[in-house]
């Protein structure tokens, strides 16, 4: 009936809309006061002074641009824009032109108004700009969220203003599965129309501002997006962008883990290693789908650590493992195939000599090229090499690890970062990824329904928060079949210990899909050579976790289907399911997975948390209790074979949820 009456209430305001707005003042110079414009569901006021936006709603301010908030760059020169010289109002078009600090420079800005968000366009006449730059005073709205990954990997502040967030490489090109797209506790969003790279700095030194600046000579282009709850606003991005149209993942994907080599092997991969790794994993009943070698076939020395792929292939599926391959676009020097791609252009360019190709240092210190998607014989070249590793190696699936496009380089003439996005998706498409899925950014990937995995993080407590907030902001921007990244962490970090390891597992049990490397039957040191041995307890843990997660499946599957049909994502933060619970938009280490489940593993040391329960009935899955919320359990014990979990009784899919995860053996 919500949905309904929302329908009802958006078709009444494209009528109203089609007339001038009730309520509305006059447009006018700034000599004649603020201008105000009144929409059914809010309130628009823009200051004259000096150009300023103002958005309230039920006589509250849910965002506010901040003082000095429109600037522009010319040249290496940054400047301001000054007080409104001019409006007009034209039905729900707003045209507003400001005075800069550059004589004969002025800034047009166009607002069109809707129900439930005005479109913003601004953009500079008598000069020509190399970048636009917009800023919100966070404060205005509440706490900030969204964005996807911080580019800093080894943290994920949450919500984004409680720390500080830097990225200047925000881009469709970014490895970071970012969005351009922001939004609030107050129920305001931010969506930036561009496929240019920006400059995001969310708090930067402690500066209270959102600033979102985009690069190139076009003009800015956002919507503003004011609802009565943040999953509405979340629902009217996704309405834009696209949601899933299926499932890449298959159910016993979701249903079991994908090992990786990386954080297990790192540099010490070979044929041997890998097949010692995986043994130990089934001899432990540590069990899973698919080992994924974190090792591209194309290595100079490929065919001497693995000289008989095929066989590894058939031992793994003796030991119920398929074979996956890591692959990447990057193609170094040291590559078998280097040359051969070089002379035949297969590579991206040069931007300053298109006759040689774009190299740059990669992760590893070596010089790296990258495959060229948006060339037709490039990515036919690609494709066809890949066919070949599944048909004569043995080989099931590929971990698609890479970006599709670098920034230091020259697109293909005619091709677009955007297209290289598409191009990018739509060849991992033609492959299994084995719950591995795409690290894919920007708004073009959102409907292929891939898995997303979250970026490496550090192997410790403050590795596995930042995990848990970096794929919350992922699955809140649009992506919603997400898994950390490497249960335990990597990053090249000594091992995790077994607390660290077991409470990651514990808290991946809880989410769509497990992503796992390090075993609990130990470990290497890549740091110092040296074997980490765990105890037979981590393992027992480790694999209850699995079994829990086998368990959990069928209601989870439930949630993908849902998903297919809303885009709502199925891990969420709880203000999501629960706005009116002020509390709940601060809880950074607790998550609904679906409707029913309220997660809150222990993601720190000791073995006591609080846990935040909304407005409801809850069952405790670990002693079958009945608690009613809103109310915080202090003190909860959680030991180490103990994940806090509860159950929304008055949710669909309750019982089902309940009859997986409940310990007491009641109700079974």
């Amino acid at each position: 009936m919500r949905r309904r009456g929302q329908a009802v209430r958006r078709g009444l305001m494209a009528l109203i809309m089609a007339a001038p707005l009730l309520g509305e003042a006059t447009a006018a110079a700034a000599t004649s006061g603020p201008i105000t414009v009144t929409t059914q569901n809010y309130q628009l006021r823009v200051a004259t002074d000096r150009l300023a936006l103002t958005t309230v709603r039920a006589g509250r301010t849910v965002l506010a641009t901040a003082p000095g908030a429109f600037r522009f760059r010319t040249g290496a020169d940054w400047h301001i824009v000054r007080q409104v010289i001019g409006s007009t109002r034209d039905g729900d078009t707003l045209r507003v032109t400001a005075a800069t600090d550059l004589p004969d420079v002025t800034v047009d800005l166009r607002i069109t108004l809707r129900s439930d968000r005005y479109d913003m366009n601004w953009s500079l006449s008598g000069a020509r700009a190399d970048a636009l730059s917009t800023a919100y005073d966070l404060n205005s709205a509440g706490h900030w969220y969204g964005h996807g990954e911080n580019s800093d990997q080894t943290v994920q502040p949450w919500p984004l203003d409680s720390g500080q967030l830097v990225d200047t490489g925000f881009s469709p090109a970014s490895y970071q599965v970012v969005t351009p797209f922001w939004y609030t506790a107050s129920a305001t969003g931010l969506r930036v129309d561009t496929d240019e790279p920006m400059d995001v700095r969310i708090n930067s030194g402690g500066n209270g501002l959102g600033e979102f600046t985009v690069t190139g000579d076009r003009a800015a282009a956002s919507t503003v997006f004011v609802e009565d709850t943040p999953a509405e606003v979340y629902r009217d991005h996704i309405a834009l962008v696209g949601k899933p149209q299926r499932s890449d993942t298959r159910y016993e994907q979701y249903a079991t883990p994908l090992w990786n080599s990386w954080a297990q092997l790192y540099g010490q991969q070979n044929q041997g290693s890998v097949l010692d790794w995986a043994r130990a994993l089934a001899g432990a009943g540590l069990g899973g789908h698919a080992v994924q070698i974190e090792e591209s076939v194309i290595a100079a020395d490929f065919g001497e650590r693995f000289p008989d792929l095929p066989a590894l292939s058939r031992e793994l599926g003796r030991l119920g493992f398929d074979l996956g391959m890591w692959t990447g676009l990057y193609m170094p020097e040291t590559a078998t195939d280097f040359s051969e791609a070089v002379d035949h252009g297969y590579l991206l360019k040069d931007p300053s000599d298109p006759s040689k190709p774009c190299l740059f240092t990669w992760w590893n210190g070596r010089r790296t090229g990258l495959i060229d998607l948006a060339n037709p014989a490039a990515r036919q070249w690609y494709t066809e090499d890949l066919k070949a590793q599944t048909r004569e190696l043995g080989v099931a699936g590929f971990k698609f690890d890479t970006a599709f496009f670098d920034d230091r380089c020259a697109p293909y003439p005619g091709a677009t970062r955007a297209d290289y996005v598409s191009y990018g998706t739509e060849l991992a498409d033609a492959f299994d990824q084995q719950g591995a899925g795409l690290r894919v950014a920007w708004n073009a990937a959102q409907a292929k329904g891939f898995a997303t995995r979250t970026a490496d993080k550090p192997t410790t407590f403050a590795g596995l928060r930042a995990s848990v907030s970096a794929t919350l902001a992922v699955s809140t921007v649009g992506y919603p079949f997400v898994e950390t990244d490497m249960i335990g962490g990597s990053l090249s970090y000594p091992p995790p210990t077994k607390q660290v390891l077991t409470r990651w597992a514990q808290a991946a049990s809880l989410m769509p899909l497990m992503y796992a490397s390090t075993s609990p039957t130990g470990v290497r040191d890549a740091t110092t050579g040296e074997w980490v041995g765990y105890d037979r307890e981590t393992v027992e843990l480790y694999r209850a976790a699995i079994a829990t997660h086998e368990r959990l499946a069928p209601y989870i599957w439930d949630q993908v289907q849902q998903t297919l049909k809303t885009g709502d994502p199925i891990m969420r933060p709880l203000f999501f399911d629960f706005p009116k619970d002020q509390s709940s938009y601060t809880v950074a280490d607790e998550w609904m997975l679906g409707p029913a489940v309220l997660a809150a593993p222990k993601l720190d040391a000791g073995i006591t948390r609080d846990v935040f329960l909304p407005t409801g009935t809850w069952r405790d899955v670990t002693n079958g209790r009945v608690v009613r919320g809103p109310v915080t359990l202090r003190g909860y014990p959680a030991s180490l074979g103990v994940t806090p979990a509860f159950v929304n009784l008055d949710a669909k899919g309750a019982a089902k949820a309940y009859q997986a995860l409940a310990r007491t053996g009641a109700e079974r």
